[in-house]
């Protein structure tokens, strides 16, 4: 495994070089990459805290591991945290957050660059986000006894580990010195294969959404628009979202609606504005907002900035989670824990919060556009319901946060 593993890297990673002039996303990967062991050596050298380093593939991992992070911070505040990511979608929307004392790309995971890595941040523990099993990364950390963690872990039968002929790259797992997994699925999964280094304590988004909801500063221009309407959100959103979202934009005249797309092309959202506006509807991006005035006479208001989604939620009274006529939706928790009633397209079953959210009554999978409008129309006109679906929401992401308490108590135990 360990050559054809490495030489598959470099060849991933000599690709990404050769498309970079053609490519954004590839050009920063590469770039990134480029003397990130000098510069970090640079900028870790004299610090002699001790070091907790921790890792997310991109933007959905660090938003899973932020709760942790922020709460290993506030517990140990004599460590220099470093996060490093994998993807451009990560380091580049959080290159600038405070709660971390250094922030890099990670080096590609071969052997030769595992071992330079962990001698220039000599680590005293090392947390990975949920998905990432770096191999070279893995053992190096396993030889030289650094106490190594995953945290929102979900394991399903169809990996590696588990075939028949998965027993090379069950290794990969006894290096971690514990593992903590978001249910009960996955703890018989590993404990049959024998790691028995487990356990079960939810997903680390409930406390990360929760916090959120209980210290929010409010957005002065979303305070306006929604002052006196009921508004409709639609989070993160491909084409087929937007074409739904327009058309309840069109039939539900009395409530007000907020689009925060996925892709923040300027194609895109001047696509939607036009669209928007043949319908006769008051339509303004939130960056070109220049008064609370505008805000207020506005009908719709497309989010074409990253970082504040989160927190619009909280101004809505619907929500639509895009994804779900795609590859799988995005994260329906910043929305439920506001008691937002959520509907999305019929690609959810992945995720375990979507299909909770279903099963309890919180949440409802449309198929088309007709889906939406009947549920909309329901809702928005049974005043009992809505108020029962909010409440269903809001109490799902109370009873599930308490899953960094159990981390953190349990490093402090056996490691710190």
């Amino acid at each position: 495994m360990g050559i054809l593993y490495n030489l598959s890297l470099r060849v991933y990673s000599l690709l990404l070089y050769l498309i970079s002039p053609f490519h954004a996303k590839a050009k920063l990967w590469s770039d990134g990459r480029k003397g990130v062991f000098e510069r970090l050596e640079s900028a870790i050298k004299g610090d002699t805290r001790p070091l907790a380093w921790f890792h997310c593939a991109s933007l959905g991992e660090f938003e899973q591991g932020r709760a942790v992070i922020e709460m290993f911070k506030e517990r140990y505040p004599s460590y220099a945290i470093l996060v490093t990511f994998f993807s451009p979608s990560g380091y580049e929307v959080r290159k600038n957050y405070d709660k971390a004392d250094y922030i890099f790309y990670l080096p590609i995971d071969t052997s030769s660059n595992a071992k330079r890595f962990l001698e220039v941040i000599n680590p005293q523990i090392a947390i990975f986000i949920k998905y990432e099993f770096w191999v070279n990364y893995l053992k190096e950390l396993h030889r030289r006894g650094v106490k190594s963690y995953v945290v929102s872990a979900i394991f399903r039968p169809s990996q590696l580990f588990f075939k028949s002929y998965g027993k090379q790259y069950k290794s990969i797992l006894e290096c971690f010195t514990h593992i903590f997994v978001q249910n009960n699925e996955s703890e018989q999964l590993l404990r049959s294969i024998g790691i028995s280094g487990v356990t079960i304590c939810g997903d680390t988004r409930f406390d990360r959404v929760y916090d959120i909801s209980q210290n929010l500063p409010s957005i002065s221009l979303f305070e306006k628009f929604s002052h006196d309407k009921e508004v409709f959100i639609t989070g993160s959103s491909w084409e087929p979202d937007d074409d739904i979202t327009i058309n309840l934009i069109e039939k539900f005249a009395d409530i007000k609606f907020v689009i925060a797309p996925h892709e923040l092309s300027e194609s895109k959202i001047s696509k939607m504005e036009r669209s928007i506006s043949e319908l006769g509807r008051d339509v303004v991006r939130y960056t070109q907002i220049t008064s609370e005035d505008r805000a207020a006479a506005s009908d719709v208001i497309i989010v074409d900035t990253i970082g504040i989604l989160s927190k619009v939620y909280r101004y809505c009274k619907y929500g639509y989670i895009g994804g779900g006529f795609g590859v799988g939706i995005h994260n329906t928790l910043e929305a439920a824990t506001f008691g937002i009633p959520l509907i999305f397209g019929p690609n959810y079953k992945r995720f375990m919060e979507a299909v909770h959210l279903v099963d309890i009554g919180a949440a409802t999978p449309i198929n088309d556009e007709n889906d939406a409008v009947k549920w909309l129309n329901n809702i928005s006109n049974s005043p009992a319901i809505y108020d029962t679906t909010s409440a269903i929401c809001k109490e799902y992401v109370k009873d599930n946060i308490g899953a960094c308490k159990t981390i953190i108590d349990y490093i402090n135990k056996h490691t710190i």
